[in-house]
C-alpha cells in the first residue's frame, strides 16, 4: 500500500499520480479525512492514557503519606477514566482500520516513466523478436486444442469430466513437454536466482501482502473451512517469505524461483477465449521474484524481462514486449512490461509473461524492511516479480509453430535434454 505520509503531506501529487490509473481524487480526499479523525481519535485516547497513569501514580503517593481519604477518590477517578480511555480505545482503533481498509483498496502510484493510457489499447510495443515476422504455413495455422487432440496430447474434455472447464489435462508427450519446459526454465535461472518449492496453499495475510486481497477476493479460490487460499502466482508466496523481518542490505538483491501450479477463477471469462489453453483455471509457470533495495530495482527489472525475452528465444517463438500503460498495470505495480508470444494456430498474441516493478508497496503491507549499510533506521525493500514463463500459453504457441504438414510437431532443440533427445512428436498413424 502507499504511504499514508504521502497523502498527509503532499495530497495533490497522490492525487494527481493516482489520477493516471483512473482513481477519483475525491478517494484520495476521503482518505485523507479517515486518516485526520483516526489521529485525532487516538490523540484524545492518548490524552485519557496519560491522565490514568498520572492519577495512579498520585495514588501511591496519597497511599505513601497516608491520605487513605485522597488514595480512594483518585482510584475512583482513575478507575472511570479508564472506562472511558477503554471506549476511546475502539474508537481509534476503528478509525484506524478504517484507514488501513481504504489504503488497501488503493492501487500503487505509477513510476513516472510508464506511459499514460486508460486501457490496454494505449499500451506501448517498446520492441519486437524477430525483426523479421516469419512466414507461417498452412500447417501452422491450426488450433492447438484441434493439435493437441489428434497428437492426444491434450484432452480437455476428460479435464472437464475431473474438474471441470477450464481445467485442463496433458496427456503423453504433452505432459512431457510442460515438464522439459518447467525444468529447462528453472535450469536458466540457476545462476542467479535460488530455487524454492512454496506451499501452494497460503494464508489470507499472505495474499493480502502482496495485493491479491482484499480488492481481487473473487478471482481467487478459498478454502473457507481452514482459511486457505490457492495461489494464483509463486510471487504471493515469494513475497512473504521475510514478512515482518529485517533483511541486512548486504543480503540484496535477494533473487528468487519457483515452479508452482498457479489458480485463477478467471470470473467474468465465460465465452471470452475460453477454448483450449487461451484461458485457464489451472496452470503451471515458472516465477522470477527479487527484493532489492530502491537503488537496485532498475537493473533488477530489466534483467528480470531479459531473462523471459531469453527463454522466448531460445524456444524460437515470435514476441513483442510491451510497456503498460498506467490504466492496465496491475493493482501493486509501478511499472510493469508483458511479453506476448503469437500463435498462429489461434492468430492471437497471447501473454506469457508479465514482469513488475512493485516499489515499496508489498513490502509495505508486509512489513519487510533492510538494515542500511551506512546506518539509520530499517528501510522497507522494493519487490520485482516476473514469469519466466507461465506455460500454457507457450505450450500452445510451440505446438502450433511446430506442427508440420504431415501433422507432426517439431520442438525446439534446447528441450531435447529434458525430453530423453526427443524433439519431434509424431504424426498420428492412419486407421
Amino acid at each position: 500500500m502507499i504511504d499514508i505520509r504521502l497523502v498527509r503531506d503532499d495530497i495533490a501529487s497522490v492525487k494527481a499520480a493516482l489520477a493516471r490509473r483512473g482513481v477519483d481524487p475525491a478517494d484520495i480526499v476521503r482518505l485523507a479525512e479517515l486518516d485526520q479523525d483516526a489521529r485525532a481519535a487516538v490523540g484524545h485516547r492518548d490524552d485519557y492514557r496519560a491522565e490514568v497513569k498520572a492519577l495512579s501514580k498520585q495514588v501511591g503517593e496519597a497511599r505513601r503519606l497516608g491520605n487513605t481519604a485522597l488514595a480512594v477518590e483518585l482510584t475512583d477517578r482513575s478507575r472511570q477514566l479508564g472506562d472511558e480511555e477503554r471506549q476511546l480505545n475502539e474508537v481509534a482503533e476503528n478509525a484506524q482500520n478504517e484507514v488501513r481498509q481504504a489504503l488497501l483498496y488503493l492501487p500503487n502510484l505509477p513510476a513516472a516513466d510508464a506511459p499514460d493510457g486508460d486501457g490496454p489499447q494505449d499500451n506501448v510495443v517498446a520492441r519486437s523478436w524477430p525483426g523479421e515476422p516469419p512466414a507461417y504455413g498452412e500447417a501452422q495455422r491450426v488450433p492447438h486444442w484441434e493439435i493437441g487432440a489428434e497428437l492426444g496430447l491434450l484432452d480437455m474434455e476428460r479435464g472437464a469430466k475431473l474438474s471441470g472447464s477450464m481445467f485442463p489435462l496433458y496427456r503423453g508427450f504433452g505432459a512431457r513437454l510442460i515438464r522439459a519446459l518447467t525444468s529447462f526454465a528453472l535450469d536458466s535461472h540457476a545462476d542467479e536466482f535460488e530455487e524454492v518449492r512454496p506451499p501452494t496453499m497460503v494464508l489470507t495475510e499472505t495474499m493480502v501482502s502482496t495485493g491479491h486481497l482484499p480488492k481481487f477476493e473473487e478471482e481467487a479460490y478459498h478454502l473457507e473451512r481452514d482459511d486457505l487460499w490457492a495461489i494464483p502466482t509463486a510471487e504471493v508466496p515469494l513475497t512473504s517469505m521475510w514478512r515482518g523481518d529485517i533483511l541486512e542490505e548486504s543480503a540484496l538483491p535477494l533473487r528468487l524461483t519457483a515452479a508452482t501450479a498457479c489458480f485463477r477463477r478467471e470470473a467474468g471469462a465465460a465465452g471470452r477465449d475460453t477454448r483450449g489453453l487461451l484461458r485457464v483455471h489451472e496452470f503451471d509457470k515458472v516465477e522470477l521474484f527479487a527484493y532489492t533495495t530502491a537503488e537496485q530495482a532498475p537493473a533488477q527489472l530489466e534483467d528480470i524481462v531479459a531473462r523471459a525475452e531469453a527463454l522466448l528465444q531460445a524456444l524460437g517463438l515470435q514476441y513483442r514486449v510491451l510497456d503498460l500503460c498506467t490504466g492496465d498495470i496491475g493493482n501493486a505495480a509501478a511499472r510493469t512490461f508483458d511479453l506476448e508470444v503469437y500463435s498462429p494456430g489461434v492468430d492471437m498474441w497471447l501473454e506469457v509473461s508479465s514482469v513488475s516493478w512493485c516499489s515499496d508497496y508489498q513490502s509495505r503491507r508486509a512489513n519487510i524492511r533492510y538494515r542500511p549499510e551506512g546506518g539509520g533506521g530499517p528501510v522497507l525493500v522494493h519487490t520485482l516479480n516476473g514469469s519466466a514463463l507461465a506455460w500454457a500459453r507457450i505450450w500452445a504457441a510451440l505446438v502450433e509453430t511446430g506442427r508440420r504438414a504431415d501433422g507432426s510437431v517439431v520442438l525446439p532443440e534446447v528441450l531435447a535434454p529434458y525430453l530423453r533427445g526427443e524433439t519431434v512428436i509424431p504424426a498420428p498413424t492412419a486407421g
